[in-house]
């Protein structure tokens, strides 16, 4: 089963907290989502590997620890997930970007891709992909078959707010998928909205509702 990390830094609660507020503008959630995305890369990417290298202090020699040079990706799931990607890449910015584009066939419901971009050698690199909400599991269970159909399987999933229901689902058909999110709430309504959750977080992140 994936390992599941739910982050419970202060911080990272009390902006959760200001995003879900319905009274919160645009600008302020694309604020909040954007450092929320920072704080939790630092969890992230705790298990990057590093290496020993010799540099010259204004006092002496040492020997001092840097990233040994593992690859990173940071994959959002279009829309919101681009709400994620700025905070992330503030800590990483040697990363490089992908997209994934999914949208629901009205017939089937089910998640249909109609755009992936990825790094030329995404297969080599650690995959971080990026969707603010996991509510019903079916966009990130297709959007990581897509990266793993593409070569890549060294992935990790990293949402905002996630639904019990979204979760089980990930696990269920991706039990590889480390799952990184800042808040796991209570179920998902009828109409498939997290509760109690956030409201549609692409429409409050580019102000199109």
């Amino acid at each position: 089963m994936s390992h599941v990390h739910v982050m419970d830094h202060p911080l990272i609660q009390h902006k959760v907290s200001l995003m879900r507020d319905k009274e919160t503008g645009p600008k302020e959630f694309r604020e909040l989502l954007n450092e929320i995305s920072m704080l939790m890369a630092y969890e992230v990417t705790r298990d990057l590997p590093l290496k020993t290298v010799q540099i010259e202090t204004p006092i002496c020699s040492a020997q001092t620890k840097v990233i040994a040079g593992k690859k990173l990706a940071i994959v959002p799931i279009l829309r919101a997930g681009l709400g994620m990607v700025d905070g992330i890449m503030s800590l990483v910015p040697a990363a490089k970007i992908g997209h994934i584009g999914l949208y629901r066939d009205p017939n089937t419901l089910e998640p249909v891709e109609y755009y992936c971009k990825l790094p030329a050698d995404a297969q080599e690199r650690e995959i971080l992909l990026l969707d603010p909400m996991l509510a019903t599991g079916g966009s990130a269970v297709a959007a990581i078959g897509f990266l793993k159909k593409r070569g890549c399987h060294n992935i990790k999933l990293v949402n905002l707010i996630a639904a019990p229901e979204g979760i089980n689902r990930v696990q269920q058909e991706h039990p590889d998928v480390e799952i990184f999110v800042a808040a796991l709430d209570e179920k998902l309504n009828d109409h498939g909205y997290i509760i109690p959750g956030l409201g549609d977080a692409g429409d409050r992140l580019f102000g199109t509702k």
